[in-house]
């Protein structure tokens, strides 16, 4: 049975499988602080139905409250453990069916078993966040087990700690001329793609959002990293089938086991 994947834009994706929608990271806004949606249309409201919305930090393009505030009645919503008390526009959330997840935890909905898995990244809230939850990854198993990384920097024990994956969504940018420590660039992203192995790799997490007022500053930084990342993967995991998908675009993976 295939499992298919649809990129909007950024790291929000829906991962259907076994007749489960999954959908990460919601992000449904034109503009977010000092941030504007360059590329691709806001996502129709068809993008927000989901049995399941697995956000994995807490940074405001990650956990974005007024855009979880859109998804229907019912909403299986795992969050980091902690983010209830760090950002509390979650608590009044009433009408969407909160868990917090910390690294191991798992949580199943029909045929899926959504697990959580460690990230390297900063788990505050900012700018000013003194409360922490831990940064977290998905792997998503029904017919296949589709990897999200949420936002991640290298780490040893990454492929030992995520397991045996068919499909991995790998961010390969960010949203501004620099990333900091605790991201994947294209080269980076690529060498988790080695480490991992999986059979398909789909970046996200570029392309999509960028800082008002700097569209003259190092502009391939925010138009090139999935081409970057899928000449890149092509060297050093030769044997992993990447789609660089467009804004809205939906792949449809025949994963065997």
């Amino acid at each position: 049975m295939p499992v298919e994947i649809t990129w909007w834009g950024h790291a929000t994706c829906t991962v259907e499988d076994s007749n489960v929608r999954v959908l990460t990271d919601p992000l449904f806004a034109r503009r977010l602080a000092h941030l504007r949606r360059r590329r691709g249309a806001l996502p129709a409201a068809d993008a927000r139905r989901a049995d399941i919305a697995a956000v994995s930090h807490l940074h405001a393009d990650h956990l974005h409250v007024p855009s979880l505030a859109t998804l229907p009645d019912g909403t299986h919503l795992l969050v980091p453990r902690g983010a209830p008390r760090a950002v509390p526009g979650l608590r009044r959330l009433t009408r969407l069916r909160v868990t917090e997840m910390g690294p191991g935890d798992v949580t199943e909905v029909g045929a899926v078993t959504v697990r959580a898995v460690p990230a390297r990244h900063d788990g505050r809230r900012l700018p000013v966040g003194r409360h922490r939850s831990p940064a977290l990854g998905y792997v998503i198993e029904g017919e296949a087990r589709t990897y999200f990384a949420g936002d991640t920097g290298l780490f040893d024990a990454m492929a030992k700690e995520v397991g045996p994956v068919d499909v991995a969504l790998l961010p390969v940018g960010g949203w501004g001329p620099y990333l900091g420590e605790g991201h994947l660039d294209a080269g980076r992203a690529a060498e988790a793609l080695a480490r991992l192995a999986p059979h398909n790799a789909v970046p996200v997490h570029y392309g999509t959002y960028w800082p008002i007022g700097m569209d003259a500053v190092r502009p391939h930084e925010f138009h090139a990293p999935g081409e970057e990342f899928a000449r890149l993967a092509a060297q050093r995991a030769p044997g992993v089938s990447v789609h660089r998908l467009a804004h809205g675009e939906r792949v449809r993976l025949a994963v065997g086991r």
